[in-house]
């Protein structure tokens, strides 16, 4: 059984000594945020191959040490510019640990340079400037001494090791003695004197001009690095070493989420209707357990009219969008989920639908359904009881789900008039989105889930084959692959908002699944869409989180569309 603190966090494979650690070193509210730790090999600039705990929240990476003593925030996601997985074999590591080990390496941006460099450009350009302005004082001394026919300098006794240089081919330069000597007393020569004060004339001027020099030269270093602030790369390589690891799977999980709820929020919109207040009193996990209860016991009752279950809908869409908690306690219980699930079937594929004809309503209520589905899934990754719900039954309600949500991107509609046909022909896209949001969805299930699921069920692979044998299955995979192809050629003019930058995020995963996972699928798309992706025209603001994991995505499935 997982084990679940008052609160109502879940930490899978729970380390008791380290779950005290994090409660006593967190505030509460970054504490309920911990999605997951695992021990590993850590490499970075600073750490040298040492083995630590690393510690997974919603919007960092956290390293602290195998015996706990003090936590250290490494990465943030906001920083991350990718994560992947590198096939080699490391050397320090020996036996099975060297063959099971995954070697994960997250690239970031730093703020500045790392100090080490820094210091060592820093401490290089002074040399350099005091090596120059040391020759160009012994070149004028050398010079004005010449100058003065100054009798040739002794040479010092040599050891019988110091070779001639003469014999050596070396050119001897004449060394010039110091500006004063206690073996020659300045009033003893008016040459000397002379010499003196012009030796500490030179040196004065040339003190000054290096520091003049070396003040420009610090100030272009310090411009350099920050110019360079923004684009400064940093890694961080982790070696996980137990063969059951979902450390990969879970980084790139967090990361997805992150990406794409920080790139929502800078919807105004979006952040008006769904987030709480940061003024608002936090809602404990009992309060939120009992509020949950009361709107599922109205949901479920028998006999509510259509008007009340969508307004009751809306409010649970709402209350999960800014709660985390309520998004874990859905999946305690099956029987919401399976209302919902009914629901969708019946609106989209029962009587009332029969002939492909679809109502208002009925399509009005899909995408909320589908929607509050969809925002349920996200950052409960760890939950195991939706692990658990999932793949019962072999499956049985994912398979239900999926093969729900796929309907008929250009079915027929009730005759009624203009107005009516126009409505419905603007509500059919806004399912078909909501409904690529969720397959997203259930695809990272299929991600993540591959690790833990001994008979396969709920991988990517063991999806696309459930959804296979429906017959809209082509059409509905060809609706969003246009979609995207709008973007890529740039027919679609306006820049994207947050929101549909998501969605694009969202089905250009949907397509290089397809291609990856399933050949049948990955033929068909090749053989109706290939000339489409040989242009690229992607026209996302650099600023929105998901631009940058999108950009890479679009790459990767260029290069798979073009393949022979």
């Amino acid at each position: 059984m997982p084990h679940f603190h008052g609160s109502g966090s879940l930490l899978c494979r729970r380390n008791a000594r380290l779950d005290s650690f994090l409660q006593r070193k967190l505030e509460r509210r970054v504490y309920e945020r911990i999605r997951a730790y695992e021990p590993c090999v850590v490499l970075s600039e600073s750490i040298n191959k040492v083995y630590m705990h690393v510690v997974l929240s919603d919007e960092c990476v956290y390293l602290t040490e195998y015996s706990p003593r003090t936590l250290t925030a490494a990465v943030s996601f906001r920083r991350v510019r990718y994560i992947e997985l590198v096939n080699d074999i490391p050397d320090f590591l020996s036996g099975k640990h060297q063959e099971r080990c995954q070697h994960i390496r997250i690239v970031y941006v730093t703020k500045k340079p790392a100090a080490k460099q820094r210091n060592w450009l820093k401490r290089l350009m002074m040399q350099t400037l005091h090596r120059n302005l040391m020759s160009a004082l012994f070149l004028l001394s050398s010079s004005q001494w010449r100058k003065e026919e100054l009798p040739p300098v002794l040479k010092h006794t040599r050891s019988a090791s110091c070779p001639n240089p003469e014999t050596l081919g070396l050119t001897r330069v004449p060394q010039p003695p110091p500006f004063y000597s206690p073996l020659v007393s300045p009033a003893s020569s008016p040459l000397v004197t002379r010499l003196c004060k012009f030796g500490r004339a030179l040196l004065c001027v040339l003190l000054q001009l290096q520091r003049r020099i070396g003040s420009v030269l610090s100030r272009l270093l310090r411009r350099g690095c920050v110019d360079s602030e923004e684009e400064w790369e940093a890694e961080l390589h982790l070696y996980a070493v137990s063969e059951k690891s979902r450390l990969y799977l879970h980084l790139q999980s967090l990361w997805n989420s992150f990406s794409i709820r920080s790139t929502l929020l800078l919807d105004p919109l979006y952040r008006r209707r769904n987030c709480v207040s940061l003024s608002a009193a936090a809602i404990s996990w009992e309060r939120t357990a009992h509020l949950f209860g009361q709107l599922s016991s109205e949901l479920l009752q028998d006999g509510s009219s259509v008007e009340s279950m969508y307004l009751l809908l809306q409010e649970l869409r709402t209350a999960a969008h800014r709660s985390v908690t309520l998004r874990r306690l859905f999946w305690r219980s099956s029987e919401v989920c399976t209302f919902l699930l009914c629901t969708l079937e019946g609106c989209l594929h029962g009587r009332q639908s029969l002939g492909g004809l679809y109502t208002a309503d009925q399509l009005l209520l899909s995408s909320l359904i589908v929607d509050t589905l969809a925002i349920m899934f996200r950052e409960t990754e760890v939950e195991a009881a939706r692990l658990s719900l999932l793949s019962a039954k072999k499956g049985a309600l994912a398979s239900r789900m999926l093969l729900a949500l796929i309907c008929d991107p250009q079915p027929q509609t009730h005759s009624g008039g203009f107005l009516t046909v126009f409505h419905l022909q603007a509500l059919l896209p806004e399912y078909l989105d909501t409904a690529a949001s969720l397959l997203f969805e259930l695809l990272l299930v299929g991600h993540t889930s591959r690790c833990v699921s001994a008979e396969n069920f709920l991988s990517v692979g063991w999806i696309l084959r459930v959804l296979q044998p429906h017959p809209h299955l082509l059409s509905f995979i060809g609706y969003q692959v246009q979609q995207v192809v709008l973007v890529l050629t740039g027919l679609q003019v306006s820049v994207p908002s947050p929101v549909q930058s998501v969605l694009l995020f969202q089905r250009l995963n949907l397509l290089l699944a397809c291609l990856q996972y399933n050949s049948q699928l990955a033929q068909h798309l090749r053989s109706h869409f290939r000339e489409e992706f040989r242009y690229k025209c992607v026209n996302l603001p650099p600023h929105y989180p998901i631009s940058r994991p999108t950009l890479r995505l679009v790459e990767h499935i260029r290069t798979l569309m073009l393949l022979r």
